[in-house]
């Protein structure tokens, strides 16, 4: 059982993961390990808006929120909080229908909102000698 994870900053993730490595891609935002129970399946966490968030905490790594396992058979869940495994309770199948229907609305929610970009293009300047041409040869 591992009970801490050292980070790895990737490209692409390795095609062998080794135990105790979080490996993070800010490429593709996507984070994987191996499962700390031992089990041996690869857990694959995607970075973003709706999905995990990771962060470097005094020079380790920290996943939120937690990792449920849920469509394997360990069924592991814990937490990744400054490279340390800690572990959480195993929740129901009635608790975990309720979880994925609350990420589903989570997530419907954030891509409903437009999103708002404000473009603005820098007024180009002519320098004081291009003015300084453009004045001289100007037609009169």
């Amino acid at each position: 059982m591992i009970t801490e994870l050292d980070l790895q900053v990737v490209e692409y993730m390795p095609r062998e993961l080794k135990p105790g490595i979080l490996y993070i891609s800010d490429e593709y935002d996507l984070a994987c390990h191996m499962c700390p129970c031992g089990c041996g399946n690869k857990i694959v966490t995607p970075i973003g808006p709706t999905d995990w968030s990771f962060k470097l905490e005094k020079g380790k790594p920290t996943l939120y929120p937690s990792i449920g396992n849920w469509q394997i058979p360990c069924r592991s869940h814990y937490w990744i909080r400054q490279g340390i495994i800690e572990w959480s309770y195993q929740w129901s199948e009635k608790r975990i229908k309720a979880g994925r229907e609350h990420e589903e609305k989570r997530r419907e929610s954030y891509y409903k909102e437009p999103a708002v970009i404000e473009l603005t293009v820098p007024k180009k300047t002519k320098s004081k000698f291009a003015r300084f041409i453009g004045w001289l040869f100007r037609k009169r």
